[in-house]
């Protein structure tokens, strides 16, 4: 527990401190498809590090330090681009975690950055709810559980047994996409 509230400090902070300056200038069709391209040759490089990179292969292994890193690499995830699991997950291999540790840690830090962003935005939108509103936000919140439940379930086994690889080369070209489309003025992103 202690180590989840480590690694979720990082993200938290910077992105209360910072938030404001990234959508200002960072939510563009060119820093979007850069970081995509860029990230994936982050993915690359950690997929072919040698396993003798790995020392820690349980999260009962992970030190305050380890939680600390994981924290300051998922806080890249404030730059639009950048996946927060992919940036953890991947993070965390770089950092000598196991994929599976990896992987589960990664799921262990979603749960309060999901709920403080869900709650931030709540609190920048209070005034435009009404008590009207709560049934249909108690409902929309039990269904994207459920269904985020299923999802990251098989989403973490399919990660334990597979590598990151096709999603980098997906990333390199997508990013390609985006960025000779807004150049040639093919597709208008929205900024």
């Amino acid at each position: 527990m202690l180590n989840v509230l480590i690694g979720f400090l990082p993200a938290a902070v910077l992105g209360v401190l910072f938030s404001k300056a990234i959508k200002a200038h960072l939510f563009t069709p060119t820093v979007v498809a850069t970081t995509f391209i860029l990230g994936a040759f982050v993915i690359l490089w950690a997929e072919r590090r040698p396993a003798s990179t790995v020392r820690i292969h349980s999260v009962d292994e992970l030190t305050p330090l380890d939680a600390l890193k994981v924290g300051l690499a998922q806080s890249l995830a404030l730059v639009p681009g950048t996946s927060r699991s992919g940036a953890t997950i991947i993070g965390g291999m770089l950092f000598g975690l196991s994929r599976q540790v990896a992987t589960d840690f990664s799921f262990f830090l979603a749960i309060p950055v999901l709920i403080g962003a869900s709650l931030y935005s709540l609190w920048k939108e209070r005034h435009n709810l009404s008590a009207a509103d709560a049934p249909v936000l108690l409902v929309g919140t039990v269904v994207s559980f459920l269904v985020a439940w299923v999802v990251v379930r098989w989403l973490l086994r399919y990660i334990s047994t597979h590598n990151f690889v096709p999603f980098a080369w997906y990333r390199i070209v997508f990013g390609i996409v985006v960025l000779v489309t807004a150049w040639t003025g093919v597709v208008t992103w929205a900024e």
